[in-house]
């Protein structure tokens, strides 16, 4: 899913932890070892079922590579339990060394200093290559600063996915969908093709799919000296409105919403698997869920005249501040590791996420598997003209603001100026406080 939850399979790391004290030992001020002599590496992680599975392999195979240290993984329900784990183990002086989360969760760990700046460490390493990783997804970790306070694990992208059958009763051809306009004209013509009983297109619910829309049309979220909010402009409410209409008053679109963890999601998938919609937005994760002789997948378009610019997200891993100088270099050559070309496109081919390396063009195996499923690499080819989701200057009532604007406007009709009007209002007010005006 767009970041799935894990299935823990941190059992034997816990148990490893637990039994450490006849397992080598440490020193108040030394690394932790192994009986073998290793330095342990305590890494906390979340994602999904697939991920899991993947990044487990991964650990293992970085410990059989080297002698010197020891990853121990121990997974957590999903990003927001590790975060605040993390929190709960930094004030009790037991924190992992390494952990992956999302953006906006390291950087504001990298605002309390509570995570260490990882530029010295890629300053000092003669093979480093800084220029093949994908810039969208590394200057994420940067802040304005220049402290690399996060390193790119993997990247996600929202893509369109639609059901090839309904494409070809309907006569669309997938190429055709340049801009959002000829996707509404597409999915009126799969309505009425099917009399109804098919729905055209089913955005995923939330307001990043009505941003990423957004920014395609020129829309912002501030203006350029971070003193305006710019939710309720014309690029905003053309884009928001035109959903409202598709959904409410034509009738062409439909979303899932609420239920439990996930549901709305695949619940989302199972109408466009099961012949009851034509497509769907949805993140560069599914495609581990998908079934590619039902479906195929496009680049999300441009709006009007404007060209696509979909944000391009990144999980990325954080090295704790509080850990010894030996264990933050271990922690260093695992996040390398991590991001080798050949380890990216195991991870990109087998959990359908998108790898931060370009070189990973360049493995025969990628290159091998993207030839027989092209869908593969839409969401790499989206991500290098992607955007980067703006910082929340206001620690997320900006956001805040939007989801409830985005449930207005897709659930309650609400007409998008009005909502939008509204957010703007609650998410001045957030950002006139923390610029003290």
């Amino acid at each position: 899913m767009k970041f799935k939850r894990l299935i823990s399979c941190g059992l034997i790391g816990v148990m490893a932890l637990s039994l450490l004290a006849g397992c080598g030992g440490s020193d108040e001020a030394g690394a932790t070892t192994t009986e073998d002599g290793k330095i342990q590496i305590e890494y906390w992680y979340s994602g999904g079922k697939t991920a899991v599975n993947v990044l487990g392999e991964m650990i293992e195979e970085f410990n059989a590579s080297q002698d010197e240290y020891e990853i121990v993984g121990t997974t957590q329900a999903d990003y927001t339990e590790t975060y605040e784990k993390l929190q709960a183990g930094i004030a009790g002086d037991n924190a992992p060394d390494v952990a992956l989360i999302d953006v906006d969760k390291a950087r504001n760990l990298s605002d309390k200093n509570l995570i260490a700046d990882i530029n010295p460490y890629v300053e000092e390493d003669e093979d480093f290559d800084r220029e093949d990783y994908m810039e969208v997804f590394y200057d994420q970790g940067i802040d304005e600063d220049g402290k690399l306070f996060a390193f790119p694990a993997y990247g996600t992208t929202q893509v369109l996915y639609y059901n090839i059958k309904a494409f070809e009763d309907a006569g669309i051809d997938p190429a055709s969908i340049k801009t959002w306009q000829d996707l509404e004209a597409a999915a009126q013509k799969i309505y009425d093709t099917t009399g109804g009983s098919m729905v055209g297109w089913e955005p995923m619910w939330g307001y990043k799919n009505l941003v990423d829309a957004v920014f395609s049309n020129g829309g912002t979220l501030l203006n350029e000296d971070g003193t305006e909010v710019m939710i309720n402009s014309q690029e905003w409410v053309e884009v928001w409105e035109s959903f409202r209409k598709w959904i409410h008053d034509d009738q062409i679109m439909k979303i899932h919403s609420g239920g439990q963890g996930w549901e709305y999601w695949y619940n989302t998938i199972d109408d466009v698997l099961q012949d009851k919609a034509g497509g769907y937005t949805g993140s560069s994760g599914d495609q581990a869920d998908l079934d590619f002789s039902i479906v195929a997948a496009l680049e999300q378009p441009g709006w009007g005249e404007n060209p696509s610019y979909p944000t391009a997200e990144v999980l990325q891993n954080v090295m704790l501040e509080g850990s010894t100088d030996e264990e933050k270099q271990g922690v260093y050559e695992f996040m390398k590791f991590m991001t080798t070309p050949e380890n990216q496109a195991k991870w990109s081919m087998e959990t359908g996420y998108v790898a931060v390396r370009l070189s990973t063009q360049d493995v025969e195996e990628f290159k091998a598997y993207t030839e027989e499923n092209p869908q593969a690499l839409v969401p790499f080819n989206q991500s290098t003209h992607g955007s980067i989701l703006p910082e929340d200057p206001t620690g997320g009532k900006i956001y805040d603001a939007l989801a409830i604007a985005c449930d207005q406007v897709e659930i309650e009709n609400v007409p998008a100026q009005e909502a939008l009007d509204e957010a703007q209002a609650t998410a001045q007010a957030a950002l006139d406080e923390v610029n003290g005006n």
